[in-house]
């Protein structure tokens, strides 16, 4: 089993900046991808930004230019860097992994979310 776990999250005033960081820990042999995700209240969770094993990034077009996703494949976390933070950037951010546990079997796990809140 492979558990996440967040830190990071804040109240911010708009332009202001906060990093996100996850940390799997269990049993990992390998993982593909890891994301971070928002949920705003009454809203659709979605994808905020994606790394994959390879180092290609993606994101959504609202936090392009502002956000950075990395990643630190010996201790098993990623990042998310987020500057210019707006109102609209207010929600529950989960991070989110996948790949291949000890076992050769596969694993998404998600974590717990951690509050960004950003006033104006």
């Amino acid at each position: 089993q492979v558990q996440l776990l967040e830190s990071g999250g804040g109240v911010v005033q708009a332009g202001e900046s906060l990093t996100l960081s996850c940390r799997a820990s269990g049993s990992i042999s390998m993982i593909v991808s890891m994301g971070w995700y928002r949920q705003a209240p009454g809203k659709q969770r979605e994808r905020v930004a994606v790394i994959t094993s390879d180092g290609d990034t993606n994101y959504i077009d609202s936090v392009k230019g502002r956000f950075t996703i990395s990643k630190d494949n010996g201790i098993h976390t990623v990042y998310l860097q987020m500057n210019s933070l707006k109102p609209e950037d207010t929600a529950v951010y989960y991070c989110n992994m996948m790949g291949y546990d000890r076992s050769r079997s596969v694993f998404a796990s998600w974590g717990q979310g951690t509050q960004v809140t950003v006033s104006s």
